[in-house]
């Protein structure tokens, strides 16, 4: 039931009413295209357990930048109470072969940590960096994003929380390994700040750039 849980929430996601004044046009038209990634990789999964069907190939070239706007909209209702999220991108379409599964498990990480053991303001950027892309989550001072599970005050925080969580850290490193990728995590006093690195295709979805 927790695997479905990402692609349930973006079938739901997608019958929702047109983007508001905080939710730029072109921004939810990228999630848009981000969520229906997700739920086609997980109907096809789903097709291939009950029907025998062939399954999506794992790893297929994705719009990285879609996969960001939409982990955004699925933590938009929670992020707001935090303060909302301010996005900064300057990366294109970000095209990279991935699993987009993973990496959507890597993000929903970033962001659940930031919102749930951070505080404001909480800032996602991302960027070319030679032939990388690189995807920060910021947050201000907290209970210290990503830091759950660790030691008894980690085990206090996460009282009553889902123990999933507690491996933030390591489900991040795993993805960012799969796919030749690097994370590191830097804690200040001021805050948090998370970066995730994947190599990008070069030339790929060209037009959508």
């Amino acid at each position: 039931m927790h695997e479905l849980r990402r692609p349930l929430q973006s079938l739901v996601l997608l019958d929702e009413p047109p983007p508001d004044a905080d939710r730029p046009a072109n921004g939810a038209e990228s999630a848009r295209r981000g969520l229906l990634e997700l739920a086609r990789s997980a109907l096809a999964s789903l097709d291939g357990e009950v029907n025998g069907a062939s399954p999506l190939p794992a790893r297929r070239e994705v719009s990285c930048r879609e996969l960001v706007h939409a982990a955004l909209e699925r933590w938009r209702p929670l992020a707001a109470a935090a303060g909302g999220v301010r996005l900064y991108w300057d990366a294109g379409a970000a095209p990279a072969v991935c699993d987009p599964v993973r990496v959507a498990q890597a993000l929903d990480n970033l962001l659940a940590n930031a919102v749930e053991h951070g505080g404001a303001p909480i800032v996602v950027t991302g960027a070319r960096v030679a032939d990388r892309l690189r995807v920060t989550v910021a947050n201000g001072p907290g209970g210290g994003a990503l830091a759950a599970g660790s030691g008894s005050d980690g085990a206090r925080r996460n009282e009553g929380r889902d123990p999933r969580r507690g491996h933030g850290v390591e489900l991040v490193t795993e993805v960012a390994g799969e796919h030749r990728g690097r994370f590191a995590l830097c804690r200040t006093g001021s805050g948090c700040v998370a970066a995730l690195e994947v190599p990008l295709t070069p030339g790929g979805l060209a037009q959508a750039a």
